[in-house]
């Protein structure tokens, strides 16, 4: 009934319907939790699928891109086999090409003679179409040409010395081994495949070459390295994390297991203008000295997951602990989509408003957020705690479904820090995602692995992408390579070549502060 006229005058009646109604509302709410547990059901099961048949190879990625690839080819050519159709109302706008791109310009003339009548033609205007075309890259090969002078009076020679190289007496550019290292590290090319794409342009590198090269570079930014291991030290809050990686032991044909710790500052959510950075150490095991080791004299917040070799961090009191959300609910999440819990998926959803909260203050100053928090994230939080401790007497105390409770019951009062300080996060996600260079182009492991230790740095202040490698035989694992890009064109390597040179050379002490400065 539609009208209120229409309702009885009967009390009873009037509760009956209610009560109709409220039944009605129940079957709805239980098939819409359905629904969405069997949404997380699917995306898991789709998840894992992908998983078993593409794994976590850089051969299986590789072949899932080249099949995503294929479709999008034969899409766009069945497109363009078809008969066109009306064009929308609404057409989308086709931004122009980038600005600092040169030009080469092609006038196509017409002549001055009309064909239709045999008049004079004359220039009333024009129409310019622009094509984004593509020129590979070129080799190029650098003369120093230094006069020998000899003096008339003393009878001396001079002559002009050599400028600063990145590997003195070696035959690299500074430009064709920023495009080495970039296309390793960033692009995730393994030396042997570069060796390949030069051949055919007729170049010959052998991979031992260019891998001497990289060697050769490594202590050229270790300043750099330095300053951006301090820059990530000197914020608020940092996230860490770490992955194990198999290292390649010379000599004895086996693999042995290190890991890669990562350290993250990323402040962007409350609004800072600190450029984003990470910087990653390596290790041969997981000891907790090793953490203590990496963040000596940092004072601050520390987001992580509960690996217990941070213990001894927050015990010194220098270091405060927030845990990590993500970690919680990924445990429910894996609960939820193997067995369909009624618990588990209930907990997602209480999480769930949690992370709508943080979508609504991301980026707001530091008390707005923690105001937000306390206004809105509070109440959820306090509720999930005692929800979670309602319902763990519930159930087996041997089931995966009370580990996760157990879990969350353990670390989220570690998290709830993160209410009242708008500077602090409610996951460690930021470590996590630095965490996925790792996992792309698992080949790179042959070039990489093959050193008693070693360490990794990466870094992306604003439009810079700055990826530093450090590599050395040695308990001390300090050697670098690096390279920056702005917009990844070729033309900035020089850019890159003379700032640095400005910033005390090739071989000078001083970081080059420029490239922890954002650009515009």
């Amino acid at each position: 009934m539609s009208d209120v006229a229409d309702l009885p005058d009967d009390i009873e009646a009037l509760k009956a319907m209610i009560a109709a109604q409220g039944a009605v509302i129940a079957r709805q709410d239980a098939q819409l939790r359905h629904h969405q547990l069997l949404i997380e059901k699917l995306k898991a099961r789709l998840d894992k699928q992908l998983r078993d048949r593409f794994g976590s190879s850089a051969e299986g990625l590789e072949q899932l891109q080249l099949m995503l690839e294929d479709l999008e080819i034969t899409h766009s050519a069945s497109l363009l086999a078809s008969e066109p159709e009306p064009a929308p109302k609404d057409k989308p706008v086709r931004r122009p090409l980038p600005g600092h791109l040169p030009r080469t310009e092609q006038i196509l003339e017409l002549g001055d003679v009309c064909g239709d009548c045999g008049g004079k033609l004359k220039r009333v205007g024009e129409d310019v179409t622009e094509e984004l075309e593509y020129v590979p890259g070129r080799f190029v090969v650098n003369r120093f040409i230094r006069p020998r002078m000899a003096c008339s009076c003393c009878e001396r020679f001079h002559q002009a010395p050599l400028p600063s190289r990145p590997i003195e007496r070696g035959r690299p550019g500074p430009g064709l081994l920023a495009h080495v290292l970039v296309s390793k590290y960033a692009d995730h090319l393994p030396l042997y495949r570069q060796s390949e794409i030069y051949a055919r342009e007729g170049i010959d590198l052998e991979r031992s070459t260019m891998a001497d090269w990289v060697g050769k570079a490594a202590t050229l930014l270790e300043p750099l390295a330095d300053a951006i291991g301090a820059h990530v030290r000197a914020g608020t809050a940092l996230h860490a994390d770490d992955t194990p990686v198999d290292v390649l032991s010379p000599g004895h044909g086996k693999t042995k297991t290190g890991r890669v710790w990562v350290y993250a500052r990323d402040e962007r959510p409350w609004g800072s203008d600190a450029p984003p950075a990470a910087f990653y150490r390596f290790s041969m095991d997981r000891k907790g000295i090793r953490p203590a080791e990496q963040l000596k004299g940092y004072t601050g917040f520390m987001h992580a997951d509960g690996y217990a070799g941070f213990e001894e961090l927050y015990r010194s009191g220098t270091i405060s602990e927030v845990a990590c959300l993500a970690h919680i609910r990924r445990k429910f999440f894996e609960e939820a989509q193997s067995k369909g819990t009624p618990i588990a998926a209930e907990a997602l959803t209480r999480i769930a408003a949690l992370y709508a909260v943080e979508a609504e203050i991301r980026g707001q100053p530091p008390d707005q957020r923690a105001a937000a928090r306390q206004a809105k994230a509070r109440p959820v939080f306090d509720d999930l705690i005692r929800w979670l401790q309602s319902e763990l007497p519930k159930i087996s105390g041997k089931s995966d479904l009370a580990k996760a409770i157990r879990y969350a019951l353990t670390r989220l009062p570690r998290l709830e820090v993160y209410l009242s300080n708008g500077h602090l996060e409610i996951d460690n996600n930021a470590a996590e995602r630095g965490m996925r260079g790792l996992a792309i182009g698992r080949k790179n492991s042959y070039d990489r692995c093959q050193t008693s230790a070693q360490k990794t740095i990466i870094a992306r202040p604003r439009r810079w992408l700055l990826f530093i490698r450090l590599q050395k035989t040695g308990r001390d694992a300090i050697s670098v390579v690096a390279q920056t890009l702005i917009r990844g064109s070729i033309p900035h390597y020089a850019r890159y070549v003379r700032k640095l040179s400005r910033s005390g050379g090739w071989h000078g002490t001083s970081p080059p502060q420029f490239l922890l400065e954002g650009s515009s």
